[in-house]
Formats: C-alpha cells, structure tokens, sequence
C-alpha cells in the first residue's frame, strides 16, 4: 500500500486520515493541534514532526486546511520541496478558486500533479468513509487522485480543470445553505399556521417542495431522520464554515458578474445567525433565529 501524508487534522482531517489508514495506507499526520495528533495517531495514524517532514518520500499528499491562506503558506513553504515529482497532491479544503487554481499552477510548473477536491457530507461522513469529492484539475490528476480519495468517499466525481472542483463546492454550498433558510421559515410558518409539523413533512417531503434539506436534514427536532437538530444543533456542519463557504460563493460570483440575490439573502442570514453565537452550532440551527427564539447564552459563545 502507499505512503500517505496527510496535513490538517481537524474536524474534517481527523476523520478522513484514520479511513486511509483503515484501507491500510501508511499514512503520516500532521496537525499543529498535538490533542488532533494523538487522536489520529490512536485511530492508525503515524505523528510526523512537520508538515516537511511528512511529504518525504510518499506517494500522495491529503491537505484539508480552514482556508487559502493556510494551504498557500503550507504547500509553498512545506509540500513543494520536500515532496517527490511522482507524488499526487490532493487539496481537499474548501478555499477561493483563485488561490486553488494559482497553486496548482506552481505545483506544474514545479513538475508536480495537483488537483483541488473539497467535500460534501460533513463530521458524520468524514468518520464513515461517504464523503463527495468534486474533484478539480487534469485528467491524468483526476486518475492518479481517485484511488486514495475513493477510501475516504462514496462518490468522487471530476467537476473540470484546475479550480473546478472549488467552484462545485461553492455553487453546491450556496445552494444548501439558502434551500435550509427557505425550509427554516417554511416549518416556522407551517407552525405559525396551525400545521402539526410531522404532517406537513409527510406532505412536502413528497411533494412539490421537497429538498435534501427537508428529508434528510429537517431542522426540526423529532421529525423526519435524525439529524443535528435531534441533538441541540450540535455536531453536523456548523454554521461558521457555512458562512464561510457563502462568502466564498459571493465573492466569485461578484468576480464572475452572476446576479446571485438568494446566496447573497443567505449569507446575510447566516451572518446574523453568527454573530449572535450561533456559529458553533449546527446550521440548521439558523431555525432558531428564524422564529426569533433564539437566546444567546454564555455556554453558546463559540
């Protein structure tokens, strides 16, 4: 089996890393958080010194990092000389298109192959192997890519050329992220109404206004699957890096000029919904804000 380096072991990292290693890869971590470290080196993992220290002879390189000022920074200052020309570099964080496609750039000009593959899923299908990866760069990456990503995913799919699989993520990021304040307010309403809430599922999830995030992530608590909002909002996606990600898709659709006056709704909303605290909770948890019961707490500071 190969040798995997694997950098950035957060909530994301730490569960894809150990399904490599699982699939029985040598995988060497590396995180700046040694609590991560230890975790994943307890899950099958092997601890590395330095981000360098891990590139050394393998032959493929995980980086999922908060954003593209830390993968810039680490694939400059780390990845790209220490790692062998054979070697496949998979950026599987989510980050603007522009640095993903100005580094993937410098990895060919470097003789270096590097495609951009951010996920879908979330914590829950970091853990179980059933991430999407929208994989971005050439044809030949995309081959050299899918064997290792397939052991952390269920579907991995090539979205284009360098940047494309960030454009994927984004556009899908802004799709999900206004569908979930658009069902947010509809249940408040359907409540608002008179409507038994389990009804009115039974009713839309099989009609005209159906969604994902309706039927398998209904931001009602005991109703549909259960999902983050059975468990006070917590764990799932929180809704910081769904600000994140919306900020993302504003900011290449303003360089795109693409009229975008949901995302943009959205993005305010999930402002809003962070600012009062609630980053660190679920985003379906924006529900709570919606229909104005929302009351930050001390234990809700993030």
């Amino acid at each position: 089996m190969a040798k995997i380096a694997f950098i950035g072991l957060g909530h994301m990292g730490g569960g894809m890393a150990p399904n490599l290693a699982k699939a029985g890869h040598d995988v060497l971590a590396f995180d700046l958080s040694q609590e991560a470290l230890d975790r994943a080196v307890e899950r099958g993992c092997t601890a590395a010194v330095s981000a360098a220290g891990a590139c050394k002879d393998v032959e493929a390189v995980v980086t999922m990092l908060p954003a593209g000022k830390h993968v810039a920074e680490v694939y400059r200052a780390s990845v790209f000389g220490a790692v062998p020309n054979s070697a496949i570099l998979m950026d599987c964080s989510t980050i603007d298109i522009a640095t993903a496609r100005s580094i993937e750039e410098e990895a060919a000009a470097a003789g270096l192959t590097m495609v951009d593959a951010p996920v879908s899923g979330g914590i829950a299908a970091a853990e179980g192997g059933t991430l999407t990866f929208m994989v971005g760069g050439s044809g030949e990456g995309f081959a050299k890519a899918k064997p290792f990503l397939d052991k952390m995913g269920k579907a991995v799919i090539h979205a284009g050329g360098p940047g494309s699989g960030q454009a994927a993520k984004i556009c899908n990021n802004m799709l999900l992220g206004a569908t979930m304040a658009a069902t947010c307010e509809t249940f408040v309403l359907a409540q608002k109404l008179g409507l038994d809430l389990q009804t009115f599922f039974d009713i839309a999830s099989k009609a005209s206004g159906q969604s994902w995030s309706m039927t398998s992530y209904c931001p009602v608590p005991g109703v549909g699957p259960e999902t983050p909002a059975d468990r006070g909002y917590e764990g799932g996606f929180a809704a910081a890096l769904m600000l994140k990600d919306l900020k993302l898709a504003m900011e290449a659709a303003e360089q795109a000029g693409a009229y975008t006056p949901m995302g943009g709704e959205a993005e305010e909303l999930y402002r809003r919904f962070v600012d009062l605290s609630g980053g660190g909770k679920d985003f379906s948890g924006i529900i709570k804000m919606i229909d104005d019961s929302w009351k930050p707490t001390d234990g809700d500071q993030d």
